[in-house]
């Protein structure tokens, strides 16, 4: 029998190249209006029994090829509970093996988070107490940008995810947050609901997400590179999300994000922007440093390069919303290899510890919410 390979579904992303025996070969699509591609994930049945080798022949084209090494798929046999499958990258060639003990399994670039998954986490987050659900504005194609507000205090804190669709830990992060903030009984998210009003947007990317999109939405617009001009025809998710930054204005906020190289949790700040001040980036530091104090699965050594003063790009949000509202602003990213300071040898970085960051990272927001 003929294994079968499909991706015609929500988030989908693979092109069948030819079936040779045990050996299947695929390509990735590029996001549409873009030459962006990395994201992938797609079903395989009809192999119970056999172990098959997949290689994706157009990997070496990949918008961070650099990332591949050291990188392991996941791989799924009933979309809930996601592990690394062994898997090399070698001549442009991304390689991964499994041997098949049930009639389906999912292969993945990292653990979806799919459109309805997204919709019951609405609905459900909508439904606790002080919660107030708004929709801040429509994707090109149509679909609600969600935003949950909840707490009574001044400090005004905005989380949002996924602008880069493909970075699915993203929406995992949020749930985490979000299932933290509204736990009554949790002491810190008491803390910080009467110390500040959070905002936080789910998915500023709903269409790219739908589609199988890596970075990109339904116009091949990158949302990260927009956000000193947003306009309706090209990336009316960033205009509406800032939009409602500017009626309250913003203390403190986290954009999340998914890195494809390097292996650890970090963040990234806003030197460079003209109006950078050593007080300000004080808090950016001191938070930082707190959380690692706090969780293994966070850490300082690793991340970018700081941009030289007066070079930030003001069309990334982070630097953006310090700019714009000197704001304590941070740009989290979160790996699709493993943290390796802490590392999972079976699931790698994963949904679960990516909710267990997020509910750290508010820990120590809580400590730190009355100097901000």
């Amino acid at each position: 029998m003929t294994p079968s390979i499909s991706c015609a579904f929500d988030g989908g992303n693979i092109d069948l190249v030819r079936i040779d025996g045990d050996r299947i070969d695929l390509n990735i699509r590029k996001d549409g209006g873009s030459d962006f591609y990395q994201w992938f994930y797609f079903r395989v049945a009809g192999a119970r029994g056999r172990t098959l080798v997949f290689r994706i022949l157009n990997a070496g084209g990949a918008a961070y090829a650099f990332g591949w090494p050291g990188y392991r798929t996941r791989v799924s046999r009933d979309r809930e509970t996601w592990a690394m499958a062994d898997t090399d990258y070698a001549d442009g060639v991304l390689s991964f093996s499994h041997s098949f003990d049930s009639d389906l399994a999912w292969f993945a670039y990292f653990a979806p988070y799919t459109t309805e998954r997204h919709n019951g986490l609405i609905a459900r987050m909508a439904l606790a107490p002080g919660v107030a659900h708004r929709e801040l504005g429509r994707s090109l194609d149509g679909q609600p940008i969600d935003c949950l507000t909840l707490g009574t205090g001044p400090k005004q804190v905005w989380i949002y995810a996924r602008q880069h669709p493909g970075e699915a830990m993203t929406e995992w992060y949020m749930e985490g947050a979000l299932e933290k903030l509204t736990d009554t009984s949790d002491p810190a998210a008491r803390t910080l609901r009467e110390a500040a009003t959070l905002h936080l947007v789910p998915n500023m990317n709903p269409d790219g997400s739908a589609r199988g999109h890596l970075r990109t939405n339904a116009a091949g617009v990158n949302l990260n590179r927009e956000w000193h001009a947003p306009t309706r025809e090209r990336s009316p998710e960033v205009l509406a999300v800032l939009s409602a930054m500017d009626e309250t204005g913003v203390a403190f906020a986290i954009d999340v994000h998914g890195d494809e190289a390097i292996p650890a949790n970090f963040v990234a700040g806003f030197e460079g922007i003209p109006s950078w001040t050593d007080a300000l980036g004080a808090q950016f530091y001191g938070y930082a440093d707190a959380l690692a104090a706090r969780t293994p699965l966070f850490q300082t050594d690793k991340g970018y390069p700081k941009a030289g003063p007066g070079r930030a790009n003001l069309s990334m949000s982070t630097n953006q919303l310090a700019e714009r509202f000197g704001a304590v602003a941070m740009t989290l990213e979160m790996p699709f290899k493993d943290h390796d300071p802490s590392p999972d040898p079976v699931h790698g970085w994963s949904p679960d510890r990516s909710k267990q960051l997020a509910h750290a990272m508010l820990d120590t927001l809580a400590d730190r919410i009355g100097g901000i």
